[in-house]
């Protein structure tokens, strides 16, 4: 029986619900929030040493705030490191003369206001692909505890330091810095990789699931002179959608597959064929249809909807098993 064949039964399995594009934005709410948080805090801060100041003139000599000041005057983090000292300074100078001195003795509150309005802006800027970071975790805790209930010892690769990192019994919330987990099968070595460029590609998939090692992965590299000697170590490649939206689902699945055909295209070339697999959280109608084709004539391995548990799971084990 074909893997789809575990969890779906028909094209209405992977239409999204009502209920689970509700729950979806509710999730995108909080994380929302969440991410939130440290800007409201920072606030409080920048509220509580500005305080100091008689007017807002004296801000200038308040020590300690000038990341501050300089948020407030609509400078972003990336911005400030394409500034000299003396630009910082005149943008500061703006923001006291044009907004917080005609505020008079509501200094302060103008100032917080305007350094919350800098952050919204980072805030938002950093939700836009925020559903993409919550497909990811998903699916990441259940490849985790798949691998965990099956007895699996892994390892697991931080996104920001890239260190590998063995698992241990209390690895809650790894998932939130988490790029690649390792384990060893019956068959061999196994490494899930998100969001790497594949050289035969050459350009980004969302999960790639290769028979090596890290370090034998890592040693690969250098394949990139001649990326056929890469093909055969590669298992599964698989595309990732995470938006909620009904508006943006068939928007997704159209770059989506547009991705998985460039694969099975270049792989066709050095005559290698990976499983190839879509999970997405918004599917509709349509694009159900689609998709349940590709599965029934072969040109899709696998598919499953992100808001269903059973799906999740059972693509998983799919996934760990290969």
């Amino acid at each position: 029986m074909c893997a789809y064949r575990n969890h779906l039964k028909s094209i209405d399995d992977l239409v999204t619900t009502y209920e689970a594009t509700r729950a979806g934005f509710v999730a995108l709410a909080l994380e929302k929030n969440r991410r939130a948080t440290p800007y409201v805090a920072e606030a409080r801060a920048l509220q509580e040493a500005a305080g100091e100041a008689e007017n807002a003139a004296d801000l200038l000599k308040v020590k300690g705030i000038e990341m501050g000041l300089l948020t407030a005057a609509g400078l972003s983090d990336k911005s400030l490191a394409h500034l000299m000292p003396e630009d910082k300074i005149e943008a500061i100078n703006g923001l006291i003369k044009n907004f917080l001195e005609p505020a008079g003795a509501n200094f302060v509150e103008e100032l917080v206001f305007r350094f919350l309005l800098t952050r919204g802006d980072t805030l938002g800027g950093s939700m836009r692909n925020v559903g993409g970071a919550l497909a990811q975790r998903k699916l990441t805790r259940a490849i985790l505890s798949t691998l965990t209930i099956a007895g699996n010892k892994y390892h697991w690769q931080h996104s920001k330091t890239k260190k590998w990192i063995a698992m241990t019994n209390n690895d809650s919330e790894i998932e939130l810095s988490l790029r690649g987990i390792s384990w060893e099968s019956e068959i061999g070595n196994r490494t899930l990789i998100y969001n790497l460029t594949v050289p035969l590609v050459r350009s980004n998939v969302d999960l790639c699931l290769f028979n090596l090692a890290p370090s034998e992965l890592v040693a690969n590299k250098s394949s990139a002179i001649e990326p056929s000697v890469v093909a055969p170590y590669v298992i599964a490649l698989g595309e990732l959608k995470g938006g909620i939206d009904p508006a943006g689902a068939d928007e997704h699945w159209k770059t989506a597959q547009a991705a998985l055909n460039r694969i099975r295209e270049a792989f066709a070339k050095v005559e290698h064929s990976p499983f190839t697999f879509f999970v997405g959280s918004a599917i509709a109608k349509r694009m159900a249809g689609e998709i349940w084709n590709q599965l029934e004539n072969g040109t899709l391995s696998n598919a499953a909807n992100l808001n269903q548990e059973n799906q999740v799971a059972s693509i998983s084990r799919w996934l760990c098993k290969l």
